[in-house]
C-alpha cells in the first residue's frame, strides 16, 4: 500500500482542523515497526485532541488516536517479524508521534507490545489505554496493601471506559465496588459489570471538615477536583486512593491529616511513562487474572474508521457509555 488513509490534526494557534487524509509512510514519524493496522478506539483524551478542547498534541499535524493494534508489516528491529500481532497503547502516540486512527502506522519499537496469549486484536482494543490504566490502578492499589477486607472501593466516572474496566477487575477479584455516577439512567449498565451500590453525585453532600466520616476502603478516581479532596476525607484508615483523570478540574485542594492520622494513600496512575518491564506485566495480568470478564457489556459502540469524526461529540457532552472500539481493517 503505497498511500493509505488517516485521521490528521492540525493544531495552531488558530485552531484545530481535524480531518481525513491521503499519505504515504514519508508523511510520518520515523520508526523501526510499521504496522497495518486492525483496530483502535476512542479515548477522552482522543476526543480532546480532535476537537482541540484540550491542548493535547505537541506538535502538529499528528494523526490521532493513542491505541492501535494490528499485524507488523514491516520491521528493522529483529524483536517483531512480519504478520506479529502486535499493539500500541499510549506512548504518547497522538501528542509526540502520529497515532493510530491510519490504515498503516509507523512506530518506535520500543513502543510496541505483542498482543498477550488470551487476548484478541479486537479485545485488546477494547481494553487499551482505558483498560490499562484501571489495572495498573488495581496492581497498585494490590502493591499497597489494598485488600477487600478494608471495605469498598469507590469508582468515580464510573460510565466511562477506565471506570468500567476499573468496575469489572475489582468486582472480579471480590472487592465490594461501589459507583459514583451523574446518570442514574445507567444504573442498569453499572450493575451488569459488577457494581453493588451506585451513588448519584448529584445528591452527594461532600463536608467541608478536614476529615468526614471513612466510609470506603479505598478509591479509583476518574474526576480529580473538588471529588478527589472529598475522597482523601472519606477513604478509611490506610486505604489507597489511585488517581487517573481530571474530568472534575486539576486542583486539589485538602489537607494533610487524612494522610498522617488516617494513613490514606494517594497513587498516581500514569499509563504513558511506565517501564518496559511494568507494562508487559500489565499486560499479562490484563490478559489472565485482570481480564475483564463483562468486556462485552462494557463494548457499547463498534464504528468504522470512517465513522470517527462524528464520534468524539459524545466524550465531550459526558454523554459516552462504556467503550467505543474502532475497526480499520479486518
Amino acid at each position: 500500500m503505497n498511500s493509505f488513509t488517516a485521521f490528521r490534526i492540525h493544531a495552531d494557534k488558530s485552531g484545530t482542523q481535524a480531518d481525513f487524509e491521503t499519505l504515504t509512510l514519508d508523511d510520518l514519524n520515523p520508526g523501526e515497526v510499521v504496522i497495518r493496522s486492525a483496530w483502535s478506539n476512542i479515548n477522552y483524551k482522543d476526543a480532546l485532541a480532535a476537537t482541540g478542547k484540550g491542548k493535547i498534541l505537541r506538535k502538529s499535524p499528528l494523526v490521532g488516536g493513542i491505541d492501535v493494534a494490528g499485524h507488523v508489516e514491516s520491521s528493522t528491529d529483529e524483536r517483531f517479524n512480519e504478520g506479529d500481532a502486535v499493539m500500541v497503547c499510549g506512548c504518547s502516540l497522538s501528542e509526540e508521534y502520529d497515532g493510530g486512527y491510519s490504515e498503516i502506522v509507523r512506530v518506535k519499537a520500543d513502543f510496541v507490545v505483542p498482543i498477550p496469549d488470551g487476548l484478541t486484536l479486537r479485545e485488546a482494543m477494547a481494553i487499551g489505554t482505558a483498560g490499562f490504566s484501571a489495572a495498573m490502578a488495581v496492581q497498585r492499589m494490590q502493591d499497597n496493601g489494598q485488600t477487600p477486607e478494608n471495605g469498598p472501593i469507590l469508582v468515580t466516572g464510573a460510565t466511562g471506559g477506565v471506570g468500567s474496566f476499573a468496575i469489572d477487575i475489582l468486582s472480579s477479584l471480590g472487592y465490594e465496588v461501589a459507583a459514583l455516577t451523574g446518570k442514574p439512567d445507567h444504573n442498569d449498565y453499572l450493575q451488569s459489570i459488577g457494581a453493588t451500590q451506585i451513588i448519584n453525585r448529584h445528591d452527594l453532600e461532600m463536608g467541608t471538615r478536614p476529615m468526614e466520616k471513612a466510609l470506603w476502603g479505598g478509591a479509583v478516581d476518574n474526576v480529580g477536583g473538588d471529588t478527589l479532596a472529598w475522597l482523601t476525607r472519606t477513604v478509611k484508615p490506610w486505604g489507597s486512593i489511585a488517581s487517573i483523570g481530571l474530568a472534575g478540574g486539576y486542583k486539589l485542594e485538602t489537607t494533610v491529616m487524612p494522610f498522617i492520622l488516617r494513613g490514606v494513600s494517594l497513587l498516581g496512575i500514569n499509563s504513558v511513562d511506565c517501564t518496559d518491564a511494568m507494562r508487559k506485566n500489565i499486560w499479562h495480568r490484563v490478559s489472565t487474572d485482570l481480564k475483564p470478564k463483562h468486556l462485552e457489556n462494557i463494548i457499547t459502540h463498534e464504528i468504522a474508521l470512517a465513522e470517527l469524526p462524528t464520534a468524539f461529540d459524545d466524550f465531550m457532552s459526558g454523554k459516552h457509555l462504556g467503550r467505543t472500539i474502532v475497526k480499520i481493517n479486518t
